[in-house]
Order: structure tokens, then sequence, then C-alpha cells
């Protein structure tokens, strides 16, 4: 059986636009843990560091770009992102961002309804091709 994990992907265009996309990654099931019951599982992505994030409540950004290609994981509370374009996403706990804006106009952030914190996962390897 195969199946999917959704998140979103933020990227930068070749005119420095930064954009969000909705991705699917591919997973299939595994026996990564035997005798337990098979897992879906995806391809492995490379990491290098982890580090956890907090937003204190009053933290508002009006752009930048990522600083790395990275994984933002919201573990609690609630963040608002939005693009170069305009475009505005609210991300909360369970939520992925892929962060691949490295270049061109960044984008803003900022917590809703007080603190928020989440995971930085530091990824090795080029921005996705998918643009």
């Amino acid at each position: 059986m195969t199946s999917s994990a959704r998140f979103v992907r933020l990227f930068a265009d070749e005119d420095g636009e930064s954009h969000f996309e909705d991705v699917e990654m591919p997973m299939s099931a595994v026996q990564y843990a035997p005798p337990a019951p098979a897992l879906d599982l995806s391809d492995p992505l490379t990491a290098t560091r982890v580090s956890w994030l907090r937003f204190p409540a009053d933290w508002n950004d009006g752009a930048h770009p990522s600083p790395r290609r990275q994984l933002f994981v919201v573990l609690a509370g609630r963040v608002e992102g939005w693009t170069s374009k305009g475009d505005t996403r609210h991300f909360e706990a369970g939520d992925c961002l892929l962060m691949e804006d490295t270049t061109g106009k960044g984008h803003g952030a900022r917590p809703l309804d007080g603190e928020a914190l989440a995971i930085l996962v530091a990824l090795e390897g080029e921005p996705s091709a998918r643009t």
C-alpha cells in the first residue's frame, strides 16, 4: 500500500518572489522495527541539525529569506506565515513547512494567540526543482 505525507513547501521563484505549494511525499509500508507491524515510511532526507524555536507572543517580522533549507514543524501554538506575493497560511501543532526560500524577497511570520513552539530541522542538499 502506498500513502503520502502532506506538507507545505515555501520557495522562491526565478524573480525572487516567494510562494507556498502543497506537496505530497510518497510513503510505502516498511518493516521498520521488526517484529513490530509495518509502518508507512518515506525516503530519507539528510539532516545536519535540529533546533527548538520559541516565538515570543509579540514577535513579528516583515520579510526575510530562510537562512537555510529546513523543515519547520509546529509543536504548540499557531504561526501565521506570508509570502512576498501576499499569500497567507496558518500553521498549528503538527503542521510541517519545507522552507526552501533561501534567496529572493523571503517571507514574513508571526505567532498567533500568544507564544508558539517549533522545531527546525536543517537539511542538506539543494531546494526541490518542482517550480
